[in-house]
């Protein structure tokens, strides 16, 4: 037993180097008590974990912990000793991109040869395996709890997105962000949330599995976004009645509803009433798994679909195209003649009450959008990126392209310009002189 105890010990002391503690300082509107049309700024403060996942100062935490966020550092834990947060090194973050569906967010600090984590293979995690849970519970840094799986593949609904490593190894509000390991120090999932009657641990925690992690990592690394793959189909999961009205004689797959015309799934000659029994030689157990496998493939990859037609097995090969993004529906709607902000650079799109259902979790009802930038070398050097949504130019609200272009104009050359601007959810001011 002594020995199985320093084991861990020394494994707690590997693990500990690379899990951060994120500290987030941001902006919220809130009420104002004397008067009910006023509204105060106040500033928000909160913290998280994350985990060091390259040497080269990338850190995975949940996009929860940095929502809203118009600054981040990350505290690293002492090289040596059991030393206090007072010897932490604090360095500043930046936030590299966030991906809401996953509740993923990369983060960079400019620091080299960090201590980091390996990412297993969460697809080998069993019912049962002993995990270990690190982070900052309650703001309380380099902590750590253990447990064991509770369950794989964890769904709330079967309409759900996400399924979940479950855990009893206790987690609780600062956890987020922070990292769940093996026995062999490898990171299967990142902790995310609880289930909770009292708003602590109950021992019924869940993480997201590490396969995930790394397919949103790498992308978020590379591009700073998250695309995934499509086919064009819509899906339903075989309950009795369907196979019973249907007469559907194979208790597996997922029914294939619709098809839509000249998609990838219709050029593949998948069809109407096919029922989808494997994909790439795995059994298709419900239709968030076939769902799964699809989102995480790369435009271009060719998938191999068995499907149930007509008494007979069919071998099919669907090439995956790229899902639209509603900023990639948007950006196709900008028109150089329409929508260009000539100061600027950049095609802009007014937020209108139909543009702003596209836009999940906009701050303002108004504002432009930022759907292209044109490269204009006689257009401000400002840093402005496609999806940005532009609020107000040098302190006066900017209601749409019209006014945006206003500002731009009435302003003089060589004098100051600071938008506010909304970035992955963030707000933000971008300052520059006008030419």
């Amino acid at each position: 037993m002594l020995e199985l105890s320093r084991s861990f010990e020394e494994l707690a002391g590997v693990i500990s180097r690379s899990v951060v503690q994120i500290n987030v300082s941001s902006f919220a509107v809130v009420p104002d008590a004397e008067s009910s049309n006023a509204a105060m700024i106040s500033r928000e403060r909160g913290t998280g974990s994350g985990v060091v996942l390259s040497g080269d100062g990338f850190i995975m935490t949940n996009a929860h912990v940095v929502k809203g966020a118009n600054r981040v550092t990350v505290a690293l834990p002492p090289e040596t000793g059991p030393g206090a947060e007072s010897n932490q090194t604090h360095l500043p973050a930046r936030i590299i991109g966030v991906d809401q569906e996953t509740d993923l967010a990369l983060l960079k600090v400019q620091r080299r040869a960090l201590p980091h984590l390996t990412l297993a293979n969460s697809d080998r995690v069993r019912q049962g395996q002993i995990v270990l849970a690190f982070g900052s519970p309650l703001g309380l840094a380099n902590s750590l709890t253990m447990g064991v799986v509770s369950s794989v593949g964890r769904q709330f609904s079967e309409d759900d997105f996400m399924q979940y490593i479950q855990t009893d190894a206790p987690i609780n509000p600062g956890n987020s962000g922070g990292p769940l390991v093996d026995a062999n120090g490898n990171v299967i999932g990142l902790n995310t949330l609880i289930l909770s009657r009292s708003g602590g641990s109950e021992g019924v925690g869940f993480a997201i599995p590490a396969n995930v992690i790394l397919d949103v990592f790498e992308q978020l690394r590379t591009t700073g976004r998250v695309r995934r793959g499509m086919i064009g189909v819509s899906l339903q999961n075989i309950n009795e009645l369907l196979a019973e009205g249907l007469s559907l004689k194979r208790g597996r797959g997922v029914l294939v509803a619709d098809v839509a015309p000249d998609g990838p799934a219709d050029r593949g000659g998948l069809k109407i009433g096919d029922v989808v029994q494997t994909i790439d030689h795995v059994l298709v157990r419900n239709v968030r798994q076939l769902e799964l496998k699809v989102f995480r493939s790369a435009k271009g990859r060719r998938l191999r679909l068995e499907v149930w037609r007509n008494e007979s097995t069919i071998p099919l090969d669907v090439e995956v195209a790229q899902r639209p993004e509603p900023i990639d529906k948007l950006t196709a709607m900008a028109d150089p003649r329409l929508h260009l902000v000539p100061k600027l650079g950049i095609l802009g799109i007014s937020v209108t009450k139909d543009v702003a259902p596209l836009l999940p979790e906009l701050r303002q009802a108004w504002g432009v959008l930022v759907a292209a930038i044109t490269h204009d070398p006689a257009a401000a050097n400002a840093d402005i990126q496609p999806g940005d949504v532009i609020y107000s130019a040098n302190g006066v609200m900017v209601a749409n392209r019209d006014a945006l272009n206003e500002s731009l104009d009435a302003a003089k050359s060589g004098s100051a310009m600071v938008l506010q601007i909304q970035r992955d959810g963030a707000m933000r001011f971008i300052e520059f002189r006008m030419d």
